[in-house]
């Protein structure tokens, strides 16, 4: 799974493109997070518009970043949800707990 960070208003915005499957580099996303917040960012987008499928190790690490970030008082969100992801979210009861936009701008404009 590949990372792309870019910086909009003091949000983050991770791109992530693959499968969060576990292992490594799902775990990869959470460190990035922190390392976010050791920045002073602590407000972040997760984009899973390429995310081709999770389980539950993927959601995992989302609910954990959620923590860490809540923790730190900042915020996630996450953006272009495809609809394999959504359904696992919504199986989960997880839709209820993380919020979600349509598109990766609508999510940086809701920190405002």
């Amino acid at each position: 799974m590949k990372i792309k960070e870019k910086i909009e208003n003091h949000v983050a915005v991770l791109t992530l493109n693959g499968k969060m499957m576990g292992g490594p580099e799902t775990q990869a996303v959470h460190d990035h997070i922190k390392s976010l917040i050791a920045d002073g960012i602590k407000n972040v987008v997760i984009d899973l518009g390429d995310v081709k499928w999770m389980n539950s190790s993927g959601m995992g690490v989302l609910m954990a970043s959620m923590t860490t970030l809540n923790n730190a008082e900042g915020k996630l969100a996450l953006a272009r949800v495809t609809e394999k992801v959504e359904s696992l979210l919504i199986i989960t009861q997880l839709i209820k707990v993380f919020t979600t936009f349509e598109t990766v701008e609508r999510a940086v404009s809701s920190f405002s």
